[in-house]
């Protein structure tokens, strides 16, 4: 039986992908987690696992370096959200990727060709894509987009600012935004099409023209009577209505 580990920093792609892989892979035993690069490293020199499934941006090492560090020991694998640059050196060369998030057909893809190389000796990384690893790391550490940390808004008369990482949804109607949290609700006149580029879109997902949600937030995705696609918010009763055009976020969902 073949087994794997899966590092992401955030818990809802672990478990998405860990999903994923029980659906499109039954055979593959996921043995371990890992939050960050630096557990990974650790997890493959105590697993051995035959494969493992790296984020490439995780606080502390990358999934870059971690896999440097792993090198033969185990199969690489990388997950991604919007490295096109590193995407294209991927095709072109022995290592596999799976894109956020996750979609059964690529995913079947990679299936079969992990079961190829798994199948064949010396299968892992070898030193042609260490090189490759090498140059793309460079690529990873060049700066990154500064992602708005602290949203400003008023509650009453009072002006609060607000952690963004605490924000479950922003909505938008013709005048204000409203920015909802866990304990309270704000307004802010910025629209949702202006905050969709200044907020980090691995964190927050537009899932409407009028609506951005926290992916940490969102709970599952159920359909109404109507066939709409409609978020569920972890701890409140708002159902968040999902567009045509983003439903390919939770097509897999």
């Amino acid at each position: 039986m073949p087994t794997a580990i899966i590092a992401d920093d955030e818990r809802l792609m672990r478990d998405q992908l860990r999903m994923r892989l029980s659906q499109a892979w039954p055979e593959l035993e996921i043995v371990g987690e890992a939050k960050n690069g630096d557990e990974a490293v650790e997890l493959v020199a105590q697993l051995t696992p035959d494969l493992t499934f790296l984020d490439i941006r995780m606080p502390g090492k990358t999934g870059m370096e971690a896999a440097r560090e792993i090198g033969n020991q185990s199969h690489i694998v990388f997950v991604t959200a919007y490295d096109q640059y590193a995407v294209e050196a991927f095709e072109r060369g022995a290592i596999d990727y799976i894109m956020k998030p996750t979609e059964v057909e690529r995913l079947q893809l990679t299936v079969e060709r992990l079961k190829e190389r798994l199948a064949k000796p010396n299968g892992a990384v070898n030193d042609s894509v260490t090189a490759m690893l090498s140059q793309l790391a460079e690529k990873i550490a060049a700066p990154k987009p500064k992602y708005l940390q602290w949203i400003q808004a008023s509650i009453g008369q009072d002006l609060r600012m607000i952690p963004v990482e605490e924000i479950l949804f922003f909505r938008s109607d013709e005048k204000y935004t409203c920015v909802q949290t866990e304990k309270l609700e704000a307004l802010i006149r910025k629209p949702v099409r202006d905050l969709a580029e200044e907020l980090d879109p691995s964190l927050f997902w537009q899932i409407h023209r009028a609506t951005l949600v926290n992916v940490n937030a969102i709970e599952g995705v159920t359909r109404d009577i109507r066939g709409r696609h409609l978020v569920m918010v972890k701890g409140r009763p708002e159902k968040l209505e999902v567009s045509r055009s983003f439903l390919h976020l939770f097509k897999q969902m």
